[in-house]
């Protein structure tokens, strides 16, 4: 069964990148059909259970305007929803949870609340249609043109056959790029390729890729014992020592510290004089900061060293293998929920917090873990230009900040941030500069009406590191529905106006009308 739908745009993907592009063509009165993989629209935010990652000026300037009227918007609706204590509410800067992660630590649902919020005027018009649950599955090509793209609901055994003049990859893992016969790479790059002084000496890797992670949420309730069957793989998990990257057992309140790599431990529970808790880490709610009786517990997401997934990649392999890991990965979470309520050591001598409570409620699930992995690296674009170690390290860059792109069409910040790979190497976290979202980064060598619109764009292994975070895969996404919107009312390419000084210019003086920030003022390295 299947049927065909037609629009000026394509997005195949809902996260963050698909819907800011989204957001940012249907502003500009085009017709926007989107798909998303799971019921939940919003990506890392949602579907994904993490708190947004953000630089440390992000209340005064270096996100898009749309961004920052996502960011009002959640805390409006504590406010307008909830029964807030008067001194949280009075707050400017509300911080639900209190998260140490984050300036605005809140529910995957608060998200998905203000995704719908923002996105309703379009959606009542009729310039946006959204495609739960639909997957691409095949892609027509014209030489180097997408004429259509197939997507699938696999519950529904349902096709629908979507055309358009310009489609944006939006998924998390670049899943229309094989599809489309794009040129893409995965993993890590050799040193030879790309000369990145962190790239790997010998040839490249692509399968060396980041970790993924299955979060969820947990609340804690003493006296009470919630404690869940023991996974399958629970055995397997708790004996799982690595030496070569770790500092042995994975389940254990001891990891490497993400720069020095020395063991450090990092307690449950908060204490004082010590280091950063593993409750107050990724707290999404605070109940504090709420009148008594809302919330019988704090709420936190488990997205910890101890849940990064580093046994086997979901990228590029078969569907048995995928399935394989999607599945280890769920284990993992869930090994190490059943080792804290059960055999973690305390302060106190005791074992084990059989307290902690899945939160399923939280993620929208019945096993209570997100309804998507935690994806930190997808397949990315072989593009017109592709930002590499040395035009962001502050150590090679010195006094000089960040490389200036011309064809900048947005800002971000973050560390070079790597997690433990697949191939075996440990962290790798870098000083990096305040940088810019370089145009040709968004834009394929080859398929001309194809655009990168999530974390999948022209960057090496490393500097996805710092590009990956959720407000610059807002901005991406944003800068991606507006060329493509732009190409659409002047009859050019992307390419043309990226290489059009005149057309360059113009598209972005609208940007900035947009609210896109397109340059960092004089700030140093993080």
């Amino acid at each position: 069964m299947f049927q065909e739908m037609k629009s000026d745009i394509v997005i195949i993907g809902g996260g963050i990148g698909g819907c800011a592009a989204a957001l940012s063509a249907c502003r500009t009165g085009k017709h926007v059909l989107m798909t998303e993989e799971t019921d939940w629209i919003g990506g890392q935010f949602t579907s994904q259970a993490v708190p947004p990652d953000e630089h440390p000026w992000i209340e005064q300037f270096g996100c898009t305007r749309s961004y920052r009227q996502y960011r009002n918007l959640v805390r409006d609706y504590y406010r307008n929803h909830f029964p807030l204590t008067p001194e949280a509410r009075a707050l400017d800067r509300l911080n639900p949870g209190n998260g140490v992660v984050s300036r605005l630590c809140h529910e995957p649902r608060a998200s998905l609340a203000v995704f719908h919020q923002m996105l309703a005027p379009y959606i009542h018009s009729g310039k946006l249609k959204i495609l739960y649950q639909y997957k691409p599955e095949s892609v027509e090509l014209n030489g180097d043109e997408i004429i259509a793209v197939t997507v699938r609901n696999g519950l529904l055994n349902h096709q629908i056959v979507l055309t358009a003049e310009y489609f944006l990859d939006a998924t998390e893992c670049g899943d229309l790029l094989p599809l489309a016969s794009a040129e893409y790479v995965t993993g890590s790059e050799s040193q030879a390729q790309t000369g990145e002084p962190h790239a790997l000496a010998g040839p490249a890797d692509p399968m060396d890729m980041q970790p993924i992670t299955y979060c969820y949420a947990i609340t804690y309730h003493e006296g009470e014992d919630h404690t869940i069957e023991k996974p399958a793989q629970y055995d397997f998990w708790r004996d799982y020592s690595n030496t070569q990257f770790w500092t042995g057992k994975l389940l254990s309140w001891q990891v490497p510290h993400y720069i020095t790599l020395e063991p450090t431990e990092y307690p449950f529970f908060p204490i004082e004089g010590g280091p950063t808790s593993r409750w107050t880490y990724r707290r999404i709610i605070d109940k504090n900061n709420f009148m008594p009786g809302t919330y019988d517990s704090d709420i936190v997401i488990v997205n910890w060293p101890q849940n990064d997934y580093w046994l086997g990649s979901i990228i590029d392999v078969s569907e048995e293998e995928k399935q394989r890991h999607l599945e280890g990965a769920k284990q993992l979470s869930l090994s190490l929920l059943y080792w804290m309520q059960t055999e973690a050591p305390r302060p106190d001598g005791k074992q084990g917090y059989p307290g902690i409570k899945l939160c399923k409620d939280a993620v929208g699930t019945e096993d209570g873990l997100a309804k998507y992995p935690y994806i930190r690296e997808s397949r990315r674009i072989q593009a017109e230009f592709t930002v590499v170690e040395q035009m962001v390290s502050a150590d090679i860059r010195g006094a000089a900040g960040a490389e200036r792109f011309d064809d900048t069409v947005g800002i971000g910040a973050y560390r070079i941030d790597l997690h433990p790979s697949l191939g075996g190497r440990p962290y790798i976290d870098l000083s990096s500069y305040p940088f810019q979202i370089p145009l040709g980064s968004l834009i394929p060598v080859r398929i001309r009406n194809l655009l990168a619109a999530s974390k999948n764009i022209g960057v090496t292994h490393l500097t996805n590191g710092c590009y990956r975070l959720h407000p610059v895969e807002w901005n991406i996404g944003e800068a991606a529905g507006a060329i493509a919107s732009y190409c659409l009312d002047r009859n050019v390419t992307p390419s043309q106006v990226r290489n059009n000084k005149m057309l360059l210019q113009d598209f972005q003086t609208g940007l900035e009308r947009a609210g896109i920030e397109l340059h960092w003022p004089s700030i140093g390295a993080l």
